[in-house]
């Protein structure tokens, strides 16, 4: 009693190490090496240096740019991650992240041209943690732009033993007069890409409905025939080489993304003051994983067309003197393209009929 010298050294430790403390430096080095060939197989125009450099360059008139402006954007994958990290399904999520920015990008007229990521997690588990930069890599291979520099970072006491989180960064260009939106007046029309599901909002509101259904992770999921954990899994699509081939054949005016806050949200972003959007909602089905999460959590319309993309990734605003040719154009390239609506003089979005 009354030594403060029992229990303890004296601030003194014999050969403490950044391993003993939880940092695994090798490992970080063995997963650059494990992700380069990945990396490179994004390499486009403009790319000037491999990955190790304390900075990435890229040289925009490799690119093809004479006078450009660079766009930029940042975003995550959210709670999704959580299915990903209980199911140990890791594969995709790295898309997701890819499509949350780029997709953003290309809303403003912008080519992506290049990406960096975030990696952060407790305690950095080789195998994961190269899948979900390989997802990275396969969403910037099939986006067309570059990995060419991120972040991982191992942080244990910050993160519980499995967990991680993702950020994204992207810029994209356009030459200088090019951006969007641009030239939206009433009568233009409103072309709906079909979403590949859920994409990665809303997920908050899917994981507490799972967890009120009764349904596991692992149970074959009543809309699909795969588990549910695989199916709420499905990553988030990625419209940018189409959209930028319907931007350059001309009439489009506007593109939005529909993420966080829905058709309901999102679409007001992209329409000048006075003018609103008329949307017919029996032009599509529902999807049938939106079908089961309004029924399993009781989703009024308005609450679902906030929350989820209710089966509409990505609205066109055409000229409507082109929006055949458009259609047309958009479906060449893989997408299901609805015609939702026109442009109309007031504000917001008016709904007609009823999701089925």
């Amino acid at each position: 009693m009354g030594n403060s010298d029992i229990g303890h050294t004296n601030g003194k430790h014999d050969g403490l190490t950044y391993a003993s403390s939880g940092v695994d430096i090798d490992a970080g080095n063995e997963l650059v090496e494990r992700i380069k060939p990945a990396a490179k197989a994004t390499a486009r125009a403009g790319v000037m240096a491999g990955l190790g450099g304390f900075g990435a360059m890229f040289d925009l008139k490799g690119a093809g740019y004479d006078d450009p402006i660079l766009v930029a954007a940042t975003d995550g994958v959210g709670t999704k991650l959580r299915i990903a990290i209980d199911t140990d399904n890791v594969a995709t999520v790295g898309i997701d992240l890819v499509a949350m920015c780029v997709n953003d990008l290309v809303c403003q007229g912008a080519e992506p041209l290049f990406f960096l990521d975030y990696f952060a997690t407790g305690k950095l588990k080789l195998d994961n943690a190269t899948a979900i930069i390989e997802g990275i890599a396969k969403g910037c291979e099939l986006s067309g732009c570059a990995l060419i520099g991120g972040e991982t970072a191992e942080m244990p006491g910050m993160y519980e033993d499995g967990d991680f989180d993702l950020a994204g960064f992207a810029v994209g260009a356009m030459e200088r007069g090019q951006d969007l939106p641009s030239g939206v007046r009433d009568g233009d029309v409103l072309l709906g890409l079909a979403s590949d599901g859920v994409h990665s909002n809303g997920y908050s509101l899917v994981r507490k409905t799972v967890e009120v259904s009764g349904y596991r992770w692992s149970d074959i999921a009543p809309f699909a025939d795969e588990t549910l954990g695989e199916a709420l899994l499905a990553p988030t699509r990625l419209y940018v080489k189409p959209v930028l081939k319907a931007i350059r054949a001309g009439g489009v005016h506007a593109l939005a993304h529909i993420t966080g806050g829905g058709l309901t949200e999102n679409l007001p972003r992209v329409l000048p003051q006075g003018l609103g959007a008329d949307i017919d909602l029996t032009a599509w089905s529902l999807p049938p994983v939106f079908k089961w999460l309004t029924e399993m959590a009781n989703l009024s319309q308005s609450e679902l067309l906030k929350t989820f993309n209710a089966g509409i990734g990505m609205v066109a605003v055409v000229d409507a003197r082109q929006a055949e040719a458009l259609t047309a154009l958009l479906e060449a390239e893989g997408e299901t393209v609805v015609q939702l609506g026109r442009i109309t003089t007031g504000g917001g979005v008016t709904y007609e009929g009823a999701l089925s």
